[in-house]
């Protein structure tokens, strides 16, 4: 990826480095400003978005940003839908496939479909999440082939199947590609499709959602994708991916940030092993301490601190003087 030559940009890769992340494959973009997305709150079911992407460090990625040994010595390859809506990025994203292909590393597509970066809705309508358009089902299609996974919510795989009807739309994805679906069921959890497309998606299995109150929903698919992905990449179980991805979802919902709201596994556990369900885990006082101290922290080989406190002095000064302490 890029970010830009400013503070947004040292930050965010601090923040991922602070994570444990290899940030080597980031690139700074010295023209370009870091992206930036603001969430707004405007009721209990309403989270309007507003993207400022336009000409910025990440959507400039080029083909010779990737590098073949970074993608050889990984496991598993993330693209996102959105990095197939320009020319240069496209071409980036192509670039990185045929690397993953050629040192077979897994290939997995997030089709996060956002129709204001595809210049199908007002530049302020980041809310919209699905927009029919034949030019963009084609497109996507054109690159669903040469995933093994793919994930995305229902109006996601609307548009990647090129049909309002879900079931038509899968049936289409699945004509063009072998790979695995998982289709992202919201409050209702996820199903997992192998081969042929059912005749209805309760005909396999639906993997229920965690039951919390939502705060906002800015982050749940990150969420969800790095808690399939978790298990995915270990050969989990179907069932065993989309508890940690539900449940990864539902504890990011359930706060108030997006990036600094994902869980740690200690939460997940105390989550999965708590004798009652948590539907208020912003209030769950051990899963609050958990997510403050089973964070990696940088850590410190020395310190050296400076005292500024002189309230005892003044104190003093001011009974010298026969002053009050106020």
């Amino acid at each position: 990826s890029r970010v830009g030559d400013d503070h947004m940009g040292r930050f965010l890769v601090e923040s991922l480095t602070r994570e444990g992340c290899d940030v080597s494959g980031i690139k700074v973009d010295p023209e370009r400003l870091t992206a930036m997305v603001l969430l707004g709150l405007k009721d209990r079911e309403t989270f309007p978005l507003v993207f400022y992407r336009e000409n910025c460090a990440d959507m400039a990625l080029r083909a010779e940003d990737i590098s073949e040994a970074f993608i050889a010595s990984s496991k598993a390859l993330l693209i996102t839908g959105t990095h197939f809506s320009t020319d240069g990025v496209y071409k980036a994203s192509i670039q990185a496939l045929d690397y993953a292909e050629k040192h077979n590393v897994k290939r997995v597509l997030d089709i996060d479909y956002r129709p204001v970066l595809w210049g199908l809705a007002g530049k302020a309508d980041g809310e919209t999440r699905f927009v029919a358009d034949q030019n963009v089902s084609q497109h996507v299609q054109k690159i669903l082939p040469r995933f093994d996974l793919i994930v995305g919510t229902e109006e996601e795989f609307l548009i990647a199947g090129g049909s309002e009807d879900l079931l038509t739309a899968l049936q289409n994805v699945r004509r063009l590609s072998a790979a695995t679906l998982v289709v992202k069921l919201g409050p209702q959890g996820c199903t997992v499709i192998h081969g042929a497309i059912p005749a209805r998606l309760e005909d396999g299995a639906i993997y229920p959602g965690v039951r919390v109150e939502v705060l906002n929903v800015l982050g749940a698919g990150d969420a969800f994708m790095s808690g399939f992905l978790s298990g995915w990449l270990e050969d989990a179980s179907d069932e065993r991916c989309c508890q940690l991805a539900n449940a990864c979802g539902g504890l990011v919902v359930s706060r108030h940030a997006c990036a600094p709201a994902m869980p740690t596994r200690a939460e997940l556990d105390y989550l999965f092993n708590s004798p009652v369900p948590i539907t208020r885990p912003d209030q769950d006082a051990v899963l609050q301490r958990l997510h403050q101290v089973s964070v990696p922290r940088k850590q410190w080989k020395q310190l050296f601190i400076f005292a500024f406190d002189h309230r005892g002095q003044l104190v003093e000064l001011a009974h010298k003087g026969g002053r009050d302490l106020s």
